[in-house]
């Protein structure tokens, strides 16, 4: 079949699919109107002819009641440039608006954020997409993509720009390493290359200091834990900073503090490390079952944390009006029930063995009840 010589990028976004043509550029009004209803004839329309093979539903919007008041025919010729489509649960908006169509596909499946106007304006609509909507909306812009560029001859998927404008991450987008270097592209500071004489500067020696103590170096295999305490393995390369770039996956990556990062394997990799969250979520449960006179489950909780014939204290502060420590020496409270509980070893940190030092004072939890 010969082609139609005409041209075109082609783009995909966020579940969207955008052909943008070259404008003519300021022109007599009935060439621009001739050159838009050639434009509509010749590509919206086989686009709205490739939708209803693939099931798709496409009809013309309503006319609104000021829309029947406009006598320069202004209104109908925005309805001619736009189309309503549905298939089963998955919508879209189609648009000719200038020289660029955009058919704009979402969903009320799930969008927990903008649950009107059937999910129309709720963001990172491919995110919240259920699977098989999803497969569907990728399936339906691939095959509008092949089919226009297959009857245009100067049609075309516009990658390169997807690579430095999307820059998403994920099966059929960026991995992550390809990610990080669009990174180092758009950076003024380190670029990925001449670590040896990047690292050598005054200011590097405590962004290269790792949680072992170890000095980091760009492209090893580091260990870190993730937010609940599991032990992950990635390749760690210098962000900025003590910032860390550790691309854990194909497609998955994080960002680190170098004080995070281990460079030697953990000894029990399988056993969470978080062990500080432990503490304060039991110290919680403590509280919340004391609080509530439960002190059955409130005595099971305290045998969890401490030895039952350990002596606890609450650390007492003359600052900040006069408070208790919370768990984890994080935070205030007034409240004895919510007081973070420490053992005698726990309080010389602060209090090193004296029972007060300066400003703060040991008060054992016997005398405080």
């Amino acid at each position: 079949m010969p082609q139609i010589e005409r041209s075109a990028s082609i783009i995909f976004g966020d579940a969207d699919i955008v052909i943008r043509e070259p404008h003519p550029g300021r022109q007599p009004w009935d060439q621009e109107k001739a050159w838009e209803r050639e434009y509509r004839n010749q590509v919206l329309k086989r686009i709205v002819q490739t939708l209803n093979r693939l099931g798709w539903t496409c009809a013309m919007p309503e006319p609104r009641e000021r829309d029947k008041r406009d006598q320069y025919g202004i209104s109908e010729n925005f309805r001619r440039n736009k189309r309503v489509c549905s298939k089963g649960d998955l919508k879209a908006d189609l648009e000719l608006c200038g020289a660029t169509i955009t058919f704009q596909m979402f969903q009320n499946v799930n969008a927990p954020d903008r649950p009107d106007h059937d999910g129309r304006y709720q963001s990172d609509k491919e995110k919240h997409m259920p699977y098989l909507l999803r497969l569907e909306m990728e399936r339906t812009r691939r095959r509008i993509r092949s089919y226009l560029c297959n009857v245009f001859s100067g049609y075309y998927f516009d990658e390169e720009w997807m690579r430095k404008h999307e820059r998403k991450v994920g099966p059929g987008h960026l991995t992550a390493m390809q990610r990080i270097q669009l990174h180092y592209e758009g950076s003024p500071h380190f670029k990925g290359v001449d670590w040896e004489k990047y690292k050598s500067g005054s200011w590097m020696v405590s962004n290269v200091k790792s949680a072992d103590g170890k000095m980091l170096e760009h492209g090893q295999t580091v260990w870190f834990t993730d937010y609940e305490g599991r032990w992950q393995r990635g390749t760690a390369l210098y962000n900025i900073n003590n910032m860390w770039w550790v691309v854990t996956g194909p497609f998955s990556y994080t960002n680190e503090c170098c004080r995070k990062l281990y460079t030697t394997p953990p000894e029990h990799p399988r056993v969470k490390a978080n062990q500080a969250r432990r503490r304060s979520r039991l110290e919680s449960l403590m509280s919340q079952a004391a609080k509530k006179l439960d002190f059955k489950r409130a005595e099971v909780l305290k045998n969890i944390l401490f030895p039952p014939s350990e002596s606890l204290f609450m650390i007492w502060t003359d600052r900040h009006g006069g408070a208790y420590f919370g768990p984890g020496y994080s935070g205030y409270t007034n409240d004895t029930n919510q007081a973070g509980k420490y053992t005698r070893a726990e309080l010389k940190p602060y209090l090193g063995d004296a029972d007060e030092k300066e400003h703060l004072r040991a008060v054992p939890i016997r005398k405080a009840a």
